[in-house]
């Protein structure tokens, strides 16, 4: 579900539902957030990567769960959930990397708001489907993509539903570096290994600075988005989403 490994105080948090494009089902996203909570609190860690195994680097939110969610009275969410993960990573203390290693769909996108640094692989694609599914941004993405990108940038990916490959990604700044796929970790590596010698203190300080302004926006902006998916889901643009997504996938 999630391969956690130390090197040299880097922690890599590896997503690891091949078989799903790693989305995440309410089991991937407590196990995420925890991972990341335990590392906020562990000395030994500077510096934390996140990556996918296979070829995904997320395909977002499973969207079988997702309609679970609408039609099953008895759907039981977990311990964190989506909500939580965004709690985790917008209170994260420590640097955090991203490796995109292959498609990153939905949060698999729009998580790189949270990123202090993004590597992304030439042949991988990311996606903001909100449009295609009825519903609203998620993640404060609405917040985080303007400050990130600029709004024009940011109005394309939430509003589009459209592909964005590496070199697009690269242009508009929502990743930093582009590496062949082979070349991926261990340049993403060589980075956090750089940033995990210097003092944590430092590095925790550093962050504070960066994000501690942006903290209360990103919770207003939460706020609003939540607010609006809670009024868009099961509704018939969504629902008829849902139910083409969960025929295709029958088929």
């Amino acid at each position: 579900m999630l391969l956690i490994e130390d090197t040299n105080r880097v922690r890599t948090l590896t997503l690891n539902r091949p078989e799903a494009l790693n989305a995440f089902n309410e089991a991937l996203y407590d196990a995420t957030a925890e991972a990341l909570l335990a590392a906020a609190e562990d000395p030994q860690v500077a510096v934390v990567v996140l990556t996918g195994a296979g070829r995904g680097f997320s395909a977002g939110t499973d969207l079988a769960e997702m309609q679970a969610r609408i039609t099953d009275p008895g759907f039981t969410p977990g311990k964190h959930g989506f909500p939580g993960l965004i709690e985790a990573l917008s209170a994260f203390p420590k640097p955090l990397i991203c490796a995109v290693n292959g498609v990153g769909v939905g949060i698999g996108a729009t998580i790189l708001g949270y990123a202090d640094l993004a590597f992304m692989s030439v042949t991988a694609r990311l996606k903001c489907p909100f449009t295609s599914l009825g519903v609203a941004p998620e993640a404060a993405s609405s917040y985080l993509l303007p400050q990130l990108i600029g709004r024009q940038n940011a109005a394309w990916l939430l509003m589009s539903s459209e592909w964005v490959d590496a070199q697009e990604a690269l242009r508009m700044g929502l990743v930093w570096r582009v590496c062949e796929p082979e070349e991926l970790l261990p340049e993403t590596r060589r980075h956090a290994e750089v940033l995990a010698a210097r003092p944590i203190s430092s590095l925790m300080a550093v962050k504070h600075t960066m994000a501690e302004p942006v903290r209360p926006e990103i919770a207003a902006a939460t706020a609003r988005e939540n607010a609006h998916f809670a009024t868009l889901m099961g509704t018939h643009d969504n629902a008829a989403a849902l139910a083409s997504f969960a025929d295709r996938k029958q088929n």
